[in-house]
């Protein structure tokens, strides 16, 4: 098969013809028919995340279709279209999982990071952790749905429900997270890098009522803020924006330094929380009331062999939504 490698950090990938893999007790072998790209993606390819399997085929918002079982797989066969998160395994033994935040698992196995992912048209699967696609959703559609839109739905769950909802970093989980916001009956405040007119347009289209600069104050005090964008400095930003027992909440794995900033901004009751991996249940909850808003994702398409180019595209902030990736007989 065709896989995308990392062999280092902070090189482009190689695309390379490795062994199709051959699935394990428990695990499915997927034929892939789309996979995500995710800014974890660049964290990882960047070395900002220090401690990824290499050599590594990254890619974890994978779409694909089940080509073999392996033994003692239930819930699944063949021809079947399934989805792999990024969280692809757990001890399924200590404290936090077993009650229930095995998202918090300190032996979490993380697709794309320490285990091959998605970016190649074939890969192996815990079947313990991946999810039925739902119907109506092809395969580039879906991909987002698996990290994005996830790690926006635990994000807005965290963030309470407050009326007023702001969103820093308009990119693939703002998308989603504002139809789904927007659904349930919210205001969104999107705020995106300084002068980008095209992503407020593109926030409004969405369904945010204002779009402004990520420095901006908003028009009204804020119940909520979720930021996306790794950007440290909007910690502070934020919290400005929220009234008094508002929250901050900040969803990406990975951060720049968060500047030092007056206590008077935390005070009354404000916090700051961050959100860690997802659940098994955060994605059987999403995924069922995705085709309920429905929630449409937009995407921009790209060749497997296009990989950096779409990394590139993602770094640079130009991929209007979400970037996905297809193997060049899905393109």
């Amino acid at each position: 098969m065709h896989a995308m490698v990392l062999e280092r950090a902070g090189q482009p990938l190689k695309l390379e013809r490795l062994a199709i893999p051959k699935p394990a007790a428990g695990e499915l072998l997927l034929k892939v028919q789309a996979c995500g790209i995710c800014r974890t993606d660049l964290h990882v390819v960047d070395g900002e995340l220090t401690a990824p399997k290499l050599p590594l085929v990254p890619g974890h918002q994978i779409v694909g279709e089940v080509e073999v079982c392996g033994p003692e797989v239930t819930g699944f066969e063949p021809g079947d279209l399934v989805g792999v998160p990024w969280l692809g395994g757990t001890c399924g033994e200590c404290a936090y999982c077993l009650s229930g935040r095995e998202n918090l698992c300190r032996d979490a196995l993380f697709t794309g990071y320490r285990k091959d992912g998605g970016f190649a048209e074939y890969c192996t699967a815990d079947a313990r952790f991946c999810f039925t696609i739902p119907e109506g959703y092809l395969a580039t559609q879906a991909a987002p749905l698996l990290c994005a839109g996830l790690i926006g739905y635990r994000s807005l769950r965290m963030a309470g429900p407050g009326k007023r909802l702001g969103i820093y970093g308009f990119g693939a989980a703002a998308h989603i997270v504002t139809q789904v916001a927007c659904w349930q009956g919210r205001e969104v405040y999107a705020f995106t890098r300084a002068g980008d007119e095209a992503g407020q347009s593109f926030a409004r289209d969405m369904g945010a009522c204002w779009a402004g600069d990520a420095l901006e104050r908003p028009p009204v005090e804020l119940d909520a803020a979720i930021i996306f964008a790794p950007a440290g400095e909007l910690v502070p930003a934020a919290l400005k924006a929220v009234g008094p027992g508002g929250g901050v909440v900040c969803g990406g794995i990975h951060m720049s330094a968060i500047p030092s900033f007056p206590y008077e901004l935390l005070w009354e009751e404000r916090s700051i929380v961050s959100v860690c991996n997802l659940t098994r249940r955060d994605g059987e909850e999403f995924l069922q009331l995705a085709p309920q808003i429905p929630i449409r994702t937009e995407v921009e398409v790209f060749s497997l062999e296009q990989a950096n180019q779409a990394l590139d595209a993602l770094r640079s902030g130009r991929i209007r939504g979400a970037g996905v990736l297809v193997p060049q007989e899905q393109a």
